[in-house]
């Protein structure tokens, strides 16, 4: 594993995918973490990329700020650009699936509509097969076996560290601008469990934890 980072690729946001020519596949992601560890991350005078899929937050600054809209587009953005940095953060919400034949005109509303659907690229377990001594850091989300299910991915996909969040639309709903609760897994499956608060605290909670793994390689 790298042992000092100096440039981090944070991606960040929802990625949407098209049915139609007005409507898309997405998610609830808001975007709120990845641009409160890009901000953090600028503070602490890393140089940092963010890439971002559709929302409604302008770009802290300092950033060099590229936007996209689908999975392809962000896993093309991160093809190109992980190579020159040290160090992926992986925070956008991926839409996991898109339709197999988008429609080329808006479908009318009162057709009866069967989508077939397929997966999006695994972005992050692509990046992380070619990371060599860079660090890849996850996120996930999970509405039930939280632990259980953030491991296992981190070990399928070969990651450096997971962050896991839960969701309950009653008790926990981490989008958005929100005090939430966050489990940090490291490599060896070390769990931290980080108590609610801002977004801005669990992204410099986050770095200085990634500066502990970096230090321990």
């Amino acid at each position: 594993m790298v042992s000092h980072i100096k440039k981090i690729l944070i991606t960040a946001g929802p990625t949407r995918e098209a049915i139609d020519p007005v409507r898309f596949l997405s998610n609830l992601s808001t975007g709120e973490m990845g641009y409160a560890i890009a901000r953090a991350a600028v503070q602490k005078k890393y140089q940092v990329t963010l890439v971002s899929g559709p929302t409604s937050l302008k770009p802290p600054r300092g950033v060099r700020f590229i936007p996209v809209v689908t999975a392809q587009e962000l896993k093309k953005t991160c093809t190109e650009l992980f190579p020159k940095n040290d160090c992926l953060i992986m925070a956008a919400a991926v839409c996991d699936f898109q339709p197999r034949m988008p429609n080329r005109h808006k479908i009318p509303s009162n057709n009866g509509l069967v989508l077939k659907l397929k997966r999006t690229p695994d972005i992050l377990r692509t990046m992380a097969k070619r990371k060599g001594r860079k660090m890849v850091i996850g996120f996930c989300l999970e509405t039930r076996d939280l632990i259980r299910r953030a491991k296992t991915k981190l070990i399928q996909k070969n990651l450096d560290g997971m962050i896991a969040n839960y969701y309950d639309f009653k008790t926990h709903i981490p989008f958005g601008n929100r005090r939430v609760e966050t489990v940090f897994i490291d490599s060896s499956l070390k769990v931290l469990r980080v108590p609610k608060q801002s977004k801005r605290r669990i992204a410099n909670h986050l770095l200085q934890w990634i500066g502990g793994l970096c230090r321990q390689s």
